[in-house]
């Protein structure tokens, strides 16, 4: 874009250069011999341009004149931000020369600017208008300073340029300054009215006092008439009529000095404050037109007094409030040294934190008669002083008179720990789990039964937790070790759940929380994340180490159950269901859940028949090579055909049968009828060089994997290379002596072993190089989305650089289109099979597809 600049100093200055040339060139011809009528003319030429030029040198020095006496900085502008010109104002005010400014770009001068500050600016200016804006400018010592930057538009020999002037801020904001910190820096709340008691402003004290700083609220909404009820000392209800700053408008005098009391709906909040109203009248006004409002908070103040009166009029030991508003408790030094806590008990939860459980809620109940029915409590509680004494007090409590809504509750406290002590350990004996120290199955089953047949108790959440390995290690290990696995998980849970919940022992290595969701619906699943990163730390024992996990199941009252049994017992269902899919997370139920348990039941029940009823069988999905298409090799895949449930695919119930063990069963019946019939293909005169099928991890661990191929391959008159065996990544990290020993074994019968789905489980790269394997098989996961999908892309190359770094073979499954074959052929994958060339096959079909053999 062109620089070209406005008509400046410099720039007439060129012009005005142009026209010295042109004079002398006139005075050399009028210096010629003269002529007639051409020689006068010429002398009128050089009179008229004399005069021009003496009118632009006057305009120029009229320009810079002006320019340079406006006060405050101003540019000019090309249309990408040059700077043209600039004042002497602005060169004082930058600290820079003149010649380092022009023609450098506006960035300069305030490097802060966005890439396209521009572009709001002849945005404004092609409106008409002139674009305003504050900014913070830099000198040439690099020291900021703020301006107000007015901004407009004009045309310069064809070119549109921008005329900019800077009004330095500094002195306004050191005055706003001044004026913000001394009302932030004021220990009176000052809160500024209008004529409809609309607050205006509010300083920090204000908002402190009141308890809405950092609520995100609105100003308008600070003293909304919907969530404050405002009462005299005497506890009588003000209309907003009555409020002193409404008085201190009405009569147009100061009202000193008067106490309010603000309840504040939402929070439940009730504070005293003593407050001084002043009207504030407008130039020529009879009336005011605002009021400044200024207290103080005397909360405290008119506490203690309330509770040195309560304590004598009732003549008890102890005294204690509860401020439900600020959710503070405060207690007398009597009352703390009976419940004898080492840290101060600020609130009525830590209270509770010292009760036993059942007495918690009986009194949150009693708390919450009180609040709805101003109806007094008297109880008797057990709790734990910090020491490891247990003690017993008769809790008194009640509204105090005149107080809105028992925003306050308050009352005494008497030690009769001698009485009840004795009685109490015989209880806690009786409830609690021997091993762990934390309560036993009866106790959690009464005490869910409790809050689920309270009416204002029955929102609770269940979190069924069942130790992941734990059987691993106590097999191991041994009871001792065992033991000391569930104590130390006892401890995870119960730090990691604090006071949220409540923790019991239900039976061998599952666990039960139960909490409360009515004030936090999200609490259970707040819990079961918290439960889970407790376990992240492995466990030692000795020199050993060892990864115990949690698999959680969440359960809500009442959606989710009525009876406590029923509760449990979803939360159970979801406990498995996430044991079965991931483990070492939580899982929430779902009726969808509960149906697919049932579906689950139908399935297993019918799956443990299934064989002995001939209901299998196998298709033959052909695999063939990707650049010829020639037909190389087929993979079995099972079907179940069920009278009642129909077809089924393995997606279905392969991981029904690796849970309930059926998959050994299965899975041998699988190898000996592809093995019968690939000799039936041969027998037929058909040639074939290998089927694939695939092994359960649960083979690899269970039965005696390389023994049942060996009798099968003998059985059939097969070789070794007749058959391919794909196992899932799992297999690489369950049992790694007995896997090399068996992979070892099936290799040196020439059976090929081939990792299925590489790239969607463990991806134990360790294990990959140390086990004895023939090939890989892409997963169609990642096949599905090349070439279109940059992470299957990188992923199909990931692997494709293992295997032939690892100089192994490579299958591609899941090929469904033209352009995935050419993708994957491109990259070197030799072998792939999907619906592109055939599905899953008869015999019969397949048969036909097959070569004579040669």
């Amino acid at each position: 874009m062109s620089r070209r600049r406005p008509r400046t100093d410099a720039a007439v200055g060129d012009h005005l250069t142009g026209h010295v040339d042109a004079l002398a060139a006139l005075e050399q011809a009028l210096a010629q011999p003269p002529g007639d009528d051409l020689h006068a003319l010429l002398r009128d030429v050089q009179q008229a341009l004399q005069e021009a030029m003496d009118e632009r040198q006057l305009a120029l020095r009229r320009y810079a004149a002006l320019f340079d006496a406006v006060p405050d900085p101003v540019s000019i502008l090309s249309e990408s931000g040059v700077v043209l010109d600039l004042n002497k104002a602005g060169i004082r005010a930058y600290g820079r020369a003149r010649e380092d400014i022009i023609g450098q770009p506006i960035e300069l001068l305030n490097p802060d600017l966005p890439n396209d500050h521009l572009d709001p600016v002849w945005e404004a200016l092609r409106r008409g208008e002139t674009y305003v804006i504050e900014v913070t400018n830099m000198r040439g010592d690099g020291s900021r300073f703020p301006v107000e930057v007015h901004s407009a538009g004009f045309e310069h020999q064809g070119e549109h340029c921008i005329v900019a002037v800077a009004r330095d801020l500094s002195s306004r904001w050191q005055a706003e300054s001044r004026y913000r910190l001394l009302m932030e820096s004021i220990d009176k709340g000052v809160i500024l009215f209008d004529r409809d008691l609309r607050v205006i402003s509010a300083n920090p004290a204000a908002h402190r006092i009141l308890g809405t700083q950092g609520n995100g609220g609105s100003l308008a909404a600070m003293l909304s008439p919907d969530d404050w009820i405002s009462v005299d000392e005497h506890g009588h209800p003000l209309t907003r009529d009555q409020w002193p700053a409404a008085e201190a408008l009405l009569r147009g005098r100061i009202v000193r000095s008067t106490i309010v009391g603000l309840y504040h709906r939402p929070r439940g909040r009730m504070i005293w404050i003593s407050t001084t109203n002043v009207p504030v009248y407008g130039n020529g006004r009879d009336c005011p037109d605002h009021v400044f409002g200024l207290f103080s908070d005397i909360t405290e103040l008119k506490r203690n007094n309330t509770l040195f009166d309560r304590a004598q009029s009732l003549a008890h030991i102890g005294g204690w409030e509860w401020d439900r508003g600020l959710q503070r408790l405060y207690l007398t030094d009597e009352a703390a040294r009976i419940l004898g806590q080492e840290l101060p008990l600020q609130d009525m939860a830590h209270l509770m934190d010292c009760l036993r459980l059942d007495d918690r809620s009986q009194l949150q109940q009693a708390l919450l008669d009180v609040i709805d029915r101003q109806v007094p409590f008297e109880l008797e509680l057990q709790g734990q002083r910090s020491d490891g004494h247990s003690f017993w007090v008769r809790m008194i409590g009640e509204a105090e008179a005149g107080d809105v809504n028992a925003a306050r509750i308050a009352g005494t406290v008497q030690d009769i720990t001698s009485r009840k002590h004795a009685e109490e350990t015989l209880r806690i004996q009786a409830r609690t789990d021997p091993l762990t120290g934390i309560m036993n199955r009866d106790a959690v089953l009464t005490d869910l039964a409790t809050r689920m047949g309270s009416p204002t108790h029955c929102k609770v959440g269940v979190l069924y937790i069942d130790l992941d390995r734990f059987k691993t290690v106590n097999d191991l290990l041994g009871h001792n070790a065992g033991d000391e696995l569930l104590i130390d998980a006892t401890r995870r849970i119960s730090t990691a759940i604090g006071t949220e919940g409540l923790v019991a022992r239900f039976g061998g290595d599952e666990f039960l929380v139960v909490c409360d969701t009515r004030d936090q619906p999200d609490q259970p699943e707040r819990l079961a994340e918290a439960i889970t990163r407790a376990f992240s730390t492995p466990f030692r024992f000795g020199s050993d180490e060892f990864s115990v996990t949690t698999s959680i199941g969440i359960a809500r009252a009442p959606q989710d159950g009525l009876r406590p049994q029923q509760l449990i017992q979803n939360a159970d269902i979801a406990m498995y269901d996430c044991k079965r899919r991931t483990r070492n997370g939580w899982q929430v139920f779902s009726p969808e859940l509960a149906q697919r348990q049932h579906d689950r039941l139908q399935i297993e029940s019918r799956l443990h028949r299934a064989l002995d009823d001939d209901e299998f069988h196998l298709v033959y999905q052909p695999q063939v090579n990707l650049h010829t298409g020639q037909l190389v090799a087929a993979e079995a895949l099972i079907r179940w055909r069920n009278s009642q449930l129909g077809e089924l695919r393995p997606d279905i119930f392969i991981g029904h049968a690796e849970s309930t063990g059926d998959i050994v069963r299965i899975g041998l019946w699988v190898l000996n009828e592809a093995c019968r019939q690939v000799r039936q293909w041969q027998d037929d005169g058909l040639g074939i060089v290998r089927v694939a099928v695939n092994v359960s991890y649960r083979q690899f661990v269970g039965e005696d994997l390389a023994r049942n191929v060996r009798q099968a391959l003998d059985q059939y008159g097969l070789p070794g290379s007749a058959l391919e065996l794909e196992f899932t990544e799992r297999v690489l990290i369950e049992d790694a002596p007995d896997t090399l020993q068996t992979f070892a074994r099936l290799r040196e019968m020439g059976v090929l072993l081939t990792i299925d789905d590489f790239g969607e489980g463990y991806s134990a790269l360790n294990y990959l190089r140390r086990l004895p394997i023939h090939g890989l098989k892409l997963s169609q996961m990642f096949v599905e989305g090349v070439p279109g999908n940059r992470s299957d892309v990188a992923v199909c190359e990931a692997v494709c650089g293992i295997a032939r770094s690892l100089g192994l073979g490579l299958v591609a499954e899941g090929i469904e289109s033209e352009e995935q074959r050419r993708f994957l052929h491109g990259m070197g994958v030799t072998v792939g099979q999907g619906f592109l060339f055939a599905p899953g096959l008869s015999p019969d079909e397949f048969a036909r597809r097959l070569p004579p053999r040669r």
